[in-house]
């Protein structure tokens, strides 16, 4: 426990869905081995975090591993990465890694890969962390879904006079995520009311999300999915005293921030927007861009190098712009002294760009033109 005007007040970090072992095929090799390192290096942020803000313990709230058949060699590096706090873990089961009769946890606890302090909350059990001044509620996934709600028992679980009833449970509140992702296991809103509970440490949900003043999402503390939804932070939980009103302070953990852009682009001002806003990105980003609109040759000249020097700042840059036409100027076509034969070329894939099929069209517009630009330049020369 921490001081707090001469007063011991409980403290403990409250985080979630490391999803570890995951992979990242869509990247290319190097991008997608960084985002895996990056997810070890925040479980050593966690562990070193509660070890500055002197946290009582670390609850995980569920998907500790992406999958069952994890390696075992990432069930080892999970657990070393744990080592800078010494005080207790308490780990509970989720969707993707649940308490089967065979898991990943009993191939862990095989492994001896389970460090003394940290606790497997792998049946519906109270933890007592009695010197931490906590008591812990857990409800592990036995199976990936479940369509009756776990937490239910939770006011019939007694606890010893003078602990904090803390409740940890993996699921989807119910009508309060948006409707695609509550079907199962479910978890009732005013569960940390009904069970007289002082805190309630929830996964599933990626992003910090509060429920109420006693309910709330961590989110994962590294960011892995294209999604405005706050992930990538910890909370730091103090609660004076049984009953009291818990304070919660949340803690920005992401090695990565994920950005994921959708735009059109009309007018010359659009394009000069995009860029400016890609060179205002941290170095530490991965960026999704999806164009479609107009763009004309001096405009794709512009966008093609402000991509290439985000490719070589950031960890990843992807660009579709297959809704994208291109659309050279007057200018355009006579600064590249395309008439005749060339210029009705031009002309007619300008206008092929309109039918049913207008990728092929654009992209032999935009070669073509390219072609042209090079060649120009070397003249210069």
């Amino acid at each position: 426990m921490h001081s707090d005007r001469g007063i011991f007040v409980p403290r403990f970090l409250h985080t979630a869905d490391w999803q570890m072992g995951r992979s990242f095929s869509r990247f290319e090799t190097e991008d997608g081995a960084a985002l895996v390192e990056a997810r070890y290096a925040a479980i050593e942020r966690l562990a070193q975090l509660a070890v500055e803000q002197e946290c009582d313990a670390v609850l995980v709230a569920g998907d500790v591993f992406d999958a069952q058949g994890v390696s075992d060699r990432t069930i080892r590096r999970v657990f070393n990465a744990t080592s800078a706090f010494k005080g207790p873990w308490v780990m509970l089961p989720g969707n993707h890694d649940a308490a089967l009769a065979e898991s990943v946890w009993t191939r862990a606890r095989r492994l001896k890969a389970v460090p003394d302090n940290i606790h497997l909350a792998l049946e519906p059990d109270v933890i007592l962390l009695k010197e931490q001044g906590i008591a812990v509620l857990s409800a592990p996934l036995t199976q990936r879904h479940t369509y009756s709600d776990l937490t239910e028992d939770f006011s019939e679980r007694e606890t010893p006079a003078g602990l904090l009833r803390v409740g940890l449970a993996h699921g989807s509140v119910q009508g309060v995520l948006p409707d695609e992702v509550d079907a199962t296991n479910p978890i009732a809103p005013n569960r940390a009311e009904q069970a007289n509970l002082d805190y309630l440490a929830l996964g599933d949900w990626h992003g910090a999300k509060q429920i109420n003043e006693r309910s709330w999402y961590s989110g994962t503390p590294e960011p892995e999915r294209f999604r405005n939804n706050e992930a990538g932070y910890a909370l730091i939980v103090d609660i004076s005293e049984p009953g009291a009103v818990p304070d919660i302070k949340s803690v920005d953990i992401a090695r990565y921030r994920w950005h994921q852009w959708r735009e059109t682009l009309s007018v010359p001002s659009d394009l000069d927007g995009l860029i400016q806003r890609m060179e205002e990105l941290p170095e530490a980003s991965v960026l999704d861009i999806r164009l479609d609109g107009a763009i004309t040759l001096e405009g794709l000249q512009r966008l093609d190098h402000a991509l290439s020097l985000a490719e070589a700042r950031f960890r990843s840059v992807s660009c579709d712009r297959a809704a994208l036409q291109l659309e050279p100027t007057e200018e355009d076509i006579a600064a590249l002294n395309a008439d005749g034969y060339l210029g009705e070329t031009i002309e007619e894939l300008r206008q092929l760009q309109l039918g049913d099929h207008p990728e092929p069209a654009r992209d032999a517009l935009a070669i073509l033109t390219g072609l042209l630009n090079s060649g120009k330049q070397e003249v210069n020369q």
